[in-house]
């Protein structure tokens, strides 16, 4: 099962997609040229047998991949086609890692985990990433996933006790919890994204209306109207394309990917697509992606 797929955006050294999955290797990373995608020869140290989650930094050295065994998490630092696994962070997480982000200055790493403290913030100095202090207050339970807005002001967690999203601001490396929305999501978090100029953050969930929309203004995170059409079930993943004028949210059941346009704070179903995703989608991204300038 596919549990994760990103695509770093091309420089001079080319484009890349990684792919996270079950089974052996658990990470499979591709190198594009133009429509064609080939399979590069696996890193010497690969994941277990399931990668949960992948990240790249935006300036393409560092991918980094969730996985289901100690050490639960993998850096791996890119040489033109080789990715070679750095030393581990000296503090690792104590769980299963559920999900990666890095913030778009690549400076720091957040690690949604299955255990206490849920969620890690690594900071980066060339390519030791150290474990911060953590945040004062934590999500009270198993966090699913992590997003950083485009300017790395804001992280948000989402996780599997309520409030659900939590949603921190950073000065400097502390990040602090900003009071929850006056409106929460229904129930388990399971995705979060941010629109590349950090006025809408969308969360993805388990039960209906299966996504919540905010608006921000400062510090504060309004819900919006639910869209009109929602996604048919569990909602697994949410992203933005970069222009904030697209939203796709990925899910449990048929049509497994429901795809709006925004006009102002309104978000509107387009037809589906003509070929649907073949089964439960659990993750979902633009190319390219809304933190990438």
């Amino acid at each position: 099962m596919i549990r994760n797929m990103l695509l770093k955006q091309e420089d001079d050294e080319g484009s890349f997609m990684a792919v996270a999955h079950a089974g052996s290797p658990g990470i499979t990373i591709y190198s594009q040229d133009e429509d064609t995608f080939t399979k590069l020869a696996n890193p010497a140290t690969l994941p277990s047998i399931t990668g949960k989650s992948v990240a790249f930094s935006a300036n393409g050295l560092y991918m980094t991949v969730a996985e289901s065994t100690t050490p639960f998490i993998i850096i791996y630092k890119r040489s033109e086609d080789t990715f070679t696994k750095l030393a581990n962070p000296a503090t690792l997480p104590t769980e299963d890692a559920e999900g990666v982000a890095f913030s778009a200055d690549n400076v720091y790493l957040a690690v949604a985990t299955q255990n206490s403290p849920f969620i890690i913030i690594y900071k980066r100095s060339g390519d030791t990433f150290t474990k911060l202090a953590n945040p004062a207050t934590l999500p009270p339970n198993r966090c699913n996933g992590v997003a950083f807005s485009a300017d790395g002001v804001y992280l948000s967690a989402v996780s599997s006790s309520s409030p659900y999203i939590n949603i921190y601001k950073r000065s400097g490396d502390t990040f602090t919890k900003l009071a929850n929305p006056a409106a929460l999501p229904a129930s388990t978090g399971n995705g979060v994204a941010f629109s590349a100029d950090g006025v809408y953050m969308s969360v993805a969930h388990a039960s209906t209306p299966f996504v919540t929309i905010y608006k921000r203004s400062g510090d504060t995170f309004t819900k919006l109207a639910n869209p009109a059409a929602l996604p048919a079930a569990q909602g697994n993943g949410v992203a933005f394309s970069k222009n904030g004028l697209y939203m796709a949210v990925v899910a449990d059941a048929t049509p497994f990917v429901t795809i709006y346009s925004r006009s102002g704070d309104t978000f509107t179903k387009l037809s589906n697509p003509a070929t649907l995703p073949g089964g439960v989608s659990l993750g979902v991204a633009f190319y390219p992606p809304a933190f990438w300038g």
